[in-house]
C-alpha cells in the first residue's frame, strides 16, 4: 500500500534519512524499529505529508504524495489513522466527544449519526461503558485505546501508531500490543508502527524494518529478524534480550 523509494532527508547539515526504500504490504503490520534519534519520526513524517524529502518519493497507492499539493494531501491524510505516544486527548472533552472531534471536524453528519459510528468504533476497542468518562479517568491503557477509536473514526485504510508502548509498564504494553492485534483482525487496516521495543516489534509484526543513523540496514519478516547478520542488528536484539 506505502512504497518508499530512495528517500533523502537534510536539516541543515543533518543527514536524517540515506537513500531509504521500504514497502508496506496492504492489510500487514508493519514495524519500523530502531532506537531514538535514528530517523524512524521523521521517515513516519514522510509517509503522510508532515515532511518533503530532499529526493526521493513516497507512493500510497500508487499515488506520489511529494508531488500533491496542500489541498490534495489534505484528501489523502484523511485515509490515515494516527495514534500518538502519548494518546493526545483532549483533557476538557468526554471520551465520547474525543472520539468524535474528526467527524465533527471533517464531515457534515447530524449527530444522531456521529453518536452512532462513535459508539460502533468504541465497541471495537471496548470502552463503550467509558464513553461518558474524561481522560484523566482512565488509565494509559485505556487513553491508548480512546486514541485508537478516534484514529479510525474516519475508517482509514493504515493506522499510524508513534512510540505506542512507550513509558508503560509491562500489563500496560501487553494490552496495547492486544489492540493492535485486534484492530488489523477486525477492521482489516493496515499498520505502521514507530518502536524501540523489540518484545512488542515481535509481537504485532509482520514485516519489521530496522533503521540506524538514517538507514534500513534490515528488511525482513518478524519471524526472520533474530537470523539477521547485521551487526547493529545482532547487538540491538541482544541488548533488549539480555534485560530479560
Amino acid at each position: 500500500m506505502i512504497e518508499i523509494e530512495g528517500l533523502e532527508k537534510h536539516f541543515g547539515a543533518h543527514h536524517v534519512l540515506k537513500n531509504v526504500s521500504l514497502s508496506v504490504r496492504t492489510g500487514k503490520t508493519r514495524v519500523i524499529l530502531g532506537p531514538s534519534g535514528s530517523g524512524k519520526t521523521v521517515l513516519m513524517k514522510h509517509m503522510i505529508g508532515l515532511l518533503k524529502p530532499d529526493s526521493g518519493r513516497v507512493l500510497v497507492d500508487g499515488q506520489d504524495i511529494t508531488r500533491m499539493d496542500d489541498k490534495e494531501m489534505l484528501v489523502m491524510r484523511r485515509r490515515f489513522g494516527m495514534v500518538f505516544q502519548q494518546a493526545a486527548l483532549f483533557d476538557s472533552m468526554t471520551v465520547e466527544d474525543n472520539v468524535a472531534f474528526p467527524l465533527v471536524e471533517h464531515t457534515k453528519l447530524d449527530k444522531a449519526a456521529i453518536d452512532r459510528i462513535v459508539e460502533e468504533k468504541l465497541d471495537i476497542v471496548g470502552l463503550v461503558p467509558a464513553k461518558k468518562k474524561f481522560p484523566s479517568e482512565l488509565s494509559g491503557g485505556m487513553r491508548k485505546r480512546v486514541g485508537l477509536a478516534r484514529a479510525i473514526v474516519l475508517d482509514p485504510i493504515c493506522v499510524l501508531y508513534d512510540e505506542p508502548t512507550t513509558g508503560l509498564d509491562p500489563l500496560t504494553t501487553e494490552s496495547v500490543d492486544q489492540m493492535i492485534l485486534d484492530a488489523n483482525q477486525r477492521l482489516k487496516v493496515t499498520s505502521v508502527v514507530i518502536s524501540h521495543d523489540v518484545g512488542s516489534a515481535l509481537k504485532v509484526a509482520d514485516d519489521i524494518a530496522v533503521i540506524h543513523e538514517g538507514v534500513i540496514v534490515e528488511d525482513c519478516s518478524a519471524a526472520e529478524i533474530r537470523q539477521s547478520k547485521h551487526p547493529f542488528v545482532q547487538h540491538f536484539l541482544n541488548t533488549w534480550f539480555g534485560k530479560l
